[in-house]
């Protein structure tokens, strides 16, 4: 994935689903989906045990199935193992997916060949919290 690549995803994308949010102001995930609200994108937070209270400005949904049929990028901050499961579920209840963001430190492989044979494209290991400032996007 290029530099070039990556400015066009997040100059196109304007809603993202948050797998893994918190509302902990430390934990990483918080930090990103305040930073990335802050700039304007749609934040849809993802986390069982908080849904249906409110974070980013959004209703955290339970579940992907939970989130509004607009949602374009799903940002995930879970566990590797956990991620092949989500992208498949994500690649049938995301009608409008078309990126799949691997935080840093998440891997899969699988997922990411899963994600590609049906034309999402993948970022991997990649923080757009780091990658917005480091390539100049408003």
């Amino acid at each position: 994935m290029t530099d070039d690549d990556i400015r066009r995803i997040l100059t196109d994308v304007k809603r993202i689903g948050l797998a893994g949010a918190s509302a902990n102001p430390a934990r990483p995930s918080h930090g990103v989906g305040q930073f990335l609200a802050a700039r304007g994108y749609v934040v849809h937070p993802i986390n069982p045990g908080l849904a249906g209270q409110e974070l980013f400005g959004q209703t955290v949904a339970g579940g992907l199935a939970d989130l509004p049929d607009d949602v374009e990028m799903l940002d995930i901050f879970r566990r590797s193992d956990a991620v092949p499961a989500l992208v498949e579920e994500a690649l049938k209840v995301m009608p409008s997916l078309r990126v799949v963001w691997m935080q840093l430190g998440v891997s899969s492989p699988e997922a990411v060949e899963m994600a590609r044979a049906t034309g999402v494209e993948v970022v991997v290991n990649r923080c757009p919290k780091i990658e917005i400032p480091r390539l100049g996007i408003a």
